[in-house]
C-alpha cells in the first residue's frame, strides 16, 4: 500500500526532528541539552516532540529497533551451507569495506562512542540494547535449531558473538579516541576479527594451555612416584 500523504508528513517531521537533535547532541553533549531545546531548533512544541519520542533517550537511540533486529537478519540472510557464525564474519568485513554503521565503523562513530560514554543514561540505554538484541538473536537461533526450552547453547551463541563484536567495534573506537586515523586501525582491526572469528569457529578448546615447566610441580610429582617404584622393587 503507498504511503498516504498524512504519514509521509509524520515520518518527515520525525525524522527532522530526530537528525536536529542528533545534531545537537553531537556538538554539546547528550546531557547538556534539553528536549526544549530540539523542539526549539526543530520549530515544534515540546509536546510534539514527545509525541513521536517517548524519552529524550528515544531521541538519541532512533536506530533502537533497527539496531536489535539487524543481527537477526545476518542470521536469515545466510547462504546455503553456511554456519552463523561464518555469516557474522561476512557481515563484519563487509562493514569494514563499507564502514557501516551497523557495527560502529561508520565515520563519526568515535565522536558518538564519547557521546554516549559522557552520559549515564545513555550508557545504561545502550546497555539495555545489547541486551535486547542478544535476547532477539538467541531466540531466532532457537526457532531455527529447534532448541528446547531449557537449552542454553542459542543464549551462549548469541552471547558469544554479539560480545565479540562489541569488542571489535569498541577495538576501533578506542584508537580514534585516541587520535589514530583510520587508515591506521583498519589494519589491527582486520587481523583482530580474523583472530576473534576463527576462535568462534573453532572454539577455545586448547587456547590458553599453560605449558608444562621443566622442574616444576609435574615434574616433582613424576619423580616422586619413580622413587615409590623403586622402593617397591627394593
Amino acid at each position: 500500500m503507498a504511503e498516504g500523504l498524512r504519514e509521509r508528513k509524520k515520518r518527515e517531521t520525525r525524522q527532522r526532528i530526530s537528525d536536529i537533535a542528533m545534531g545537537l547532541f553531537m556538538a554539546r553533549g547528550f546531557d547538556n541539552v534539553t528536549v526544549a531545546e530540539v523542539a526549539r531548533a526543530a520549530d515544534v512544541s515540546v509536546n510534539t516532540v514527545f509525541n513521536y519520542f517517548t524519552t529524550k533517550e528515544d531521541l538519541f537511540a532512533d536506530r533502537h529497533e533497527t539496531a536489535v533486529d539487524l543481527p537477526v537478519r545476518t542470521l536469515q540472510a545466510r547462504e546455503p551451507g553456511e554456519s552463523v557464525v561464518a555469516a557474522f564474519r561476512r557481515d563484519f568485513f563487509d562493514a569494514i569495506d563499507t564502514r557501516d554503521w551497523r557495527y560502529g565503523l561508520n565515520p563519526g562513530a568515535d565522536l558518538f562512542a564519547k557521546v554516549v560514554g559522557d552520559s549515564p543514561s545513555l550508557v545504561a540505554r545502550l546497555r539495555a540494547i545489547h541486551e535486547e538484541r542478544e535476547a532477539a538473536l538467541a531466540r531466532a537461533i532457537a526457532d531455527e535449531t529447534d532448541a528446547g526450552a531449557d537449552d542454553l547453547t542459542p543464549r551462549l551463541a548469541a552471547a558469544y558473538i554479539l560480545g565479540t563484536l562489541r569488542m571489535l567495534s569498541d577495538h576501533a573506537v578506542r584508537g580514534q579516541l585516541a587520535g589514530e586515523s583510520w587508515e591506521s586501525v583498519e589494519p589491527g582491526l582486520r587481523a583482530a576479527a580474523a583472530t576473534a572469528f576463527d576462535l568462534l569457529e573453532t572454539g577455545l578448546g586448547g587456547f590458553g594451555e599453560r605449558a608444562l615447566v621443566a622442574g616444576g610441580a609435574g615434574d616433582d610429582r613424576d619423580d616422586e612416584g619413580e622413587d615409590r617404584e623403586d622402593e617397591a622393587e627394593a
